[in-house]
């Protein structure tokens, strides 16, 4: 098992079935790049994004399947005009002037996997402001025209989590920009997080 501070989300891992080897990912505001790591692991062709260059700097040794782009995404222009991906994940993140930037981000047929704090989270500690914090039913909001899997809107206690030293409230979605079937109707595995995590 790995340890806690580079495990990667129960969220992310309860949804492996949206990171196919081969594909291509988006690892948006990826920080020490704990999701990033693993995703290249898996096999994807992965694009970490951060505002910290010295975040960044241990992650280029990791081979030609990784792309880094050092950018303040909320001062600057949006890094990745025009391109959009098989899996957009987005942990610990949110600045909502770039939430439709990022649902767009998801390709046909690709995942959006999002879990961030919610409203609840300034009664116990940080973050406590407002601008960091979604408000009840607001990621479901943002996913307008995706597929919603999965969602949950509360509080998560450390119990419930290995890798978490407190209690949080978040909010998390898994989605898919759904294409049209052909030959049936597509299937999203509606797998438990202690199966996959089981399976690490």
């Amino acid at each position: 098992m790995l340890e806690a501070p580079t495990r990667p989300s129960p969220w992310l891992l309860r949804w492996q079935q949206a990171a196919q080897p081969g594909h291509s990912a988006l690892d948006l505001a990826c920080g020490s790049g704990r999701h990033l790591r693993w995703l290249a692991a898996r096999g994807l062709q992965v694009t970490g994004v951060d505002r910290d260059a010295a975040a960044l700097a241990p992650l280029a040794g990791l081979g030609s399947s990784v792309e880094l782009i050092n950018a303040d995404i909320e001062a600057g222009p949006w890094p990745l005009a025009g391109r959009q991906f098989n899996l957009v994940l987005v942990s610990n993140y949110l600045w909502r002037p770039l939430l439709a930037q990022i649902v767009a981000s998801v390709a046909p047929g690709g995942w959006l996997i999002y879990e961030t704090f919610a409203h609840g989270q300034q009664s116990i500690g940080r973050p406590a402001r407002a601008d960091f914090l979604l408000q009840p039913g607001e990621l479901l909001q943002a996913c307008a025209g995706l597929r919603v899997i999965g969602y949950e809107d509360g509080f998560d206690s450390a119990e419930a989590r290995d890798d978490a030293v407190n209690g949080r409230y978040v909010q998390r979605v898994a989605a898919v920009r759904e294409v049209a079937a052909t030959g049936g109707f597509p299937r999203y595995p509606l797998v438990t997080a202690g199966k996959a995590c089981a399976s690490q």
